[in-house]
């Protein structure tokens, strides 16, 4: 199948239409049977849906579900952590708490790549344990209240670039509390993230540049003069970030040296340019994005169009799929192999996962009787398809592993 295209640059690959375009090409070419990997059964939608909408009824009884956003992860174990740490600080003005909400949100997605099944972190003042996504978050929060990233002591509340730029993997260690006994995937390439941000904001002034330090908080800014004119599309969010921070995901995809960030390989893509047989995902770049609407709308900016953005294609939304049904191996070998994150069968997965979430949407606002406004994507996911996919893994699997092995370097997943 071929995708018409009035365009041939790597522009056309940095925003979300072209993840959910791409994706959707791929999903209908599985449900004609027409894929290497994966066949599609609609028919198991239902069963998706369904567990979807437990998880989402016993989160959310009143059905009153927030956004999917890093904010969610701050509240773990009912704590709102980023509520009591504004109190505290109690900015001056609405640029200042977007600000420090935009260092915040923006470090901690990047340090939410797959952690593994063997690390947690220590919260001393709850005296509770968090593994994974929460732990992560928990941790990063800690780091920056503490005024890890901060170059002036009298506000620690910031992530300048300088600092982030000086920051070394023991620092990023001792913060996520690794030892033997406590491993974490990825933790060099972590550091080496949270360096490259700091490279990245000080060369995008024009981004990222406020009164003094250049700081990822900067953005705040720019979005927010922005949201005062007319409503701010949140696909714009997405393509700001993709812009200022595309440099800093190592070793990828590029066109005419532009950098494509997480975008990858599929022969099933089929164009007459350059983006030939590529699918572009920016996963951690939609996170970051849908958890810098909330900052916004704190700031009485209008943020809309969130279903521009797409559902995150990543190992939970993705095992749901696979553990309802919906999605079947056609070599079931695979399951006991480990995967590159590059590896067509993970690219194709990933994709299906993107088209898939689209359809449980619509399915549940239909049996819900409302429309997109009213549930948008960004509560399916909350609610929603991220619980279910861990809740069936831990059910079929020892530690809740994704049915997929995944080879990670910290950067993707």
């Amino acid at each position: 199948m071929t995708i018409d295209s009035k365009e041939s640059d790597a522009l056309s690959l940095l925003n979300a239409g072209a993840v959910r375009q791409r994706a959707h090409t791929l999903f209908d070419l599985g449900v004609k049977g027409e894929l290497e990997h994966f066949t599609v059964d609609m028919k198991r939608l239902a069963e998706a849906a369904r567990r979807t909408m437990s998880a989402t009824e016993n989160a959310y009884p009143d059905m009153q579900i927030p956004f999917h956003a890093r904010w969610r992860h701050f509240e773990a174990g009912g704590v709102d952590r980023w509520a009591m740490l504004a109190g505290a600080r109690r900015f001056s003005d609405v640029r200042g708490m977007g600000r420090a909400a935009f260092d915040l949100a923006i470090l901690s997605v990047l340090m939410d790549a797959g952690a593994g099944p063997d690390w947690s972190f220590h919260e001393a003042v709850t005296d509770e344990n968090y593994s994974r996504s929460e732990g992560l978050a928990i941790a990063s929060l800690l780091m920056f209240s503490g005024g890890m990233f901060s170059g002036s002591p009298l506000d620690p509340l910031r992530a300048d670039a300088g600092e982030l730029f000086r920051v070394d993997e023991d620092e990023v260690r001792e913060g996520l509390q690794v030892s033997e006994t406590n491993p974490i995937v990825g933790l060099k390439e972590r550091a080496a993230l949270l360096k490259s941000l700091g490279e990245a904001v000080s060369l995008r002034p024009d981004l990222f540049g406020t009164m003094d330090e250049p700081r990822p908080g900067g953005l705040f800014d720019v979005l927010f003069d922005e949201g005062q004119a007319k409503p701010l599309p949140a696909p714009r969010i997405l393509e700001v970030l993709l812009d200022g921070l595309g440099p800093i995901w190592p070793g990828r995809e590029e066109i005419d040296g532009v950098g494509l960030g997480d975008t990858w390989r599929h022969s099933k893509i089929v164009t007459e340019d350059k983006t030939n047989n590529l699918m572009p995902f920016h996963k951690l770049s939609q996170w970051m994005a849908y958890s810098l609407v909330e900052p916004l709308v704190w700031a009485g900016v209008e943020v809309v169009d969130l279903d521009g953005l797409t559902g995150l294609a990543e190992y939970r939304n993705g095992g749901l799929f696979i553990d309802t049904g919906v999605l079947k191996l056609q070599d079931e070998s695979n399951l006991l192999k480990s995967h590159g994150v590059d590896s067509e069968l993970i690219v194709e997965w990933r994709a299906l996962t993107v088209a898939l979430l689209d359809k449980l949407a619509d399915w549940i606002r239909t049996d819900l009787g409302v429309n997109a406004e009213q549930l948008p994507l960004a509560c399916v996911l909350e609610g929603g398809t991220w619980a279910a996919g861990r809740q069936i893994a831990r059910e079929k699997r020892p530690g809740g592993e994704p049915p997929l092995t995944i080879i990670s370097d910290a950067t993707v997943f």
